[in-house]
């Protein structure tokens, strides 16, 4: 009895181990077949633009105060409000004029009284001068009236002196703008009376802005007068502006520096943005894929390598810049090695795939 249970239960293992190799007969077959097809690539070395990005505040490039240089007159009319243009020389605001205009013709008049003093005394000198001879004038006497004449002459000139300072103190009653520009504060209020270097405008000259970015004291060496600017506006349009210079200093507090960008006119920014942008170094070279030949993963990239076998390999890598429509490889690759183009995720390790462009295997 127990030889016939002995008998059976070996003929059962034979018949499982039987099927077993037959299972494994039916998919050897099978499992020369490719299990996806793929596109594979190389890795290749490029010549990239490389980028540093900053943030900084819009600025006029120069911003002139625009001030009163008389005192005590009363501000009779103001004719230009913030945000106008402005041309060099445009009357900007006048103060009360009458005051100043009678001074004026005061001075003129004492100039004219002057004049006639001075040539009473030269007349005076001429006379005396074509009777020495007659013994009329005592040497003493002529050389007084020449001192008087001297006098005379002097106090013209001082006269004139004090009439041409009424007449700037007239013109200062007129406020010009300085320069082109647009008037980017106003101050100025219609019946103020005047204080000498009171402030009544501030202009931002020519309306010419500029992009203050800050960036650390370590990639500052690595711009240079020039270079293209890529900035971002609020609306997230882009803007080219121009690194024009360095600030030569650093801020001990933040160890940033200051790069100074020119923007271009009719920019549609204004003083006071607080914007980013990017830096166009020098191009480094990078060692490039496609960026869908990564595989990421719990945080970490991969490459799909596809070895002489074709058959699939992970390998983990480090990435660098973006370009377009590539990535930067950080981590050494062997020149030559194969990688899945696309759809790497699909795949698993030891996976054979059909390379696009080769005849299947057999």
């Amino acid at each position: 009895m127990r030889r016939k249970q002995a008998a059976v239960v070996l003929g059962g293992m034979l018949l499982l181990l039987a099927l077993a190799a037959c299972q494994r007969a039916a998919e050897a077959p099978a499992e020369t077949g490719a299990a996806l097809t793929a596109e594979l690539v190389t890795a290749t070395r490029e010549d990239w633009p490389d980028r540093l990005s900053a943030s900084g505040e819009v600025a006029a490039w120069q911003e002139a105060s625009i001030g009163t240089e008389v005192g005590g007159l009363r501000l009779e009319e103001v004719l230009v409000n913030v945000g106008e243009p402005v041309r060099k020389g445009q009357l900007l605001a006048r103060y009360n004029e009458d005051l100043l205009r009678a001074d004026l013709a005061r001075y003129t008049a004492m100039v004219a009284e002057a004049e006639a003093r001075e040539a009473q005394a030269r007349a005076d000198v001429e006379r005396a001068e074509r009777m020495q001879g007659s013994g009329a004038f005592s040497q003493q006497a002529i050389q007084g009236l020449h001192t008087q004449a001297a006098a005379a002459t002097a106090a013209v000139a001082s006269a004139k002196a004090q009439r041409d300072a009424q007449a700037l103190r007239l013109r200062y009653a007129r406020v010009l703008a300085p320069d082109d520009g647009v008037i980017s504060a106003r101050i100025a209020t219609v019946g103020a009376v005047s204080m000498v270097g009171a402030e009544l405008f501030r202009l931002i000259k020519q309306n010419r802005l500029e992009w203050r970015a800050e960036v650390p004291a370590a990639a500052l060496t690595r711009l240079a007068p020039g270079a293209t600017v890529q900035i971002q506006r609020l609306d997230g349009g882009l803007i080219e502006g121009r690194l024009r210079q360095l600030s030569p200093v650093v801020d001990s507090g933040t160890r940033n520096g200051l790069a100074y960008v020119d923007l271009p006119a009719g920019s549609g920014l204004a003083a006071g943005m607080y914007l980013s942008g990017q830096f166009e170094l020098p191009g480094r070279a990078a060692l490039a894929l496609p960026e869908s030949a990564l595989v990421r993963r719990d945080g970490n990239s991969y490459l799909m390598k596809v070895d002489a076998q074709n058959r699939v390999q992970e390998i983990k890598v480090q990435t660098g810049r973006r370009h377009r429509q590539s990535i930067e490889i950080l981590s050494p690759l062997d020149a030559g090695d194969r990688y899945v183009k696309s759809g790497g995720a699909m795949l698993s390790v030891g996976d054979r795939v059909q390379v696009i462009g080769e005849a299947p295997a057999p």
